[in-house]
């Protein structure tokens, strides 16, 4: 749940960056992806820390 959630959250970053930095439509899909996959990751850490230490 914690892996979707970051990832939702890091395409959405993503394409707010691509925008502002006014890219073509390659540039949007590129940083979307890219951000969604770093922030998948970093849910994939959160929820391994999270099921180690027995918190849920």
């Amino acid at each position: 749940m914690f892996i979707i959630f970051f990832g939702l959250i890091g395409a959405f970053l993503g394409l707010r960056r691509a925008n502002r930095m006014n890219g073509a439509r390659i540039d949007k899909l590129w940083l979307t992806g890219l951000f969604c996959i770093l922030g998948m990751i970093l849910g994939l850490l959160i929820t391994i820390g999270v099921d180690r230490s027995g918190i849920l």
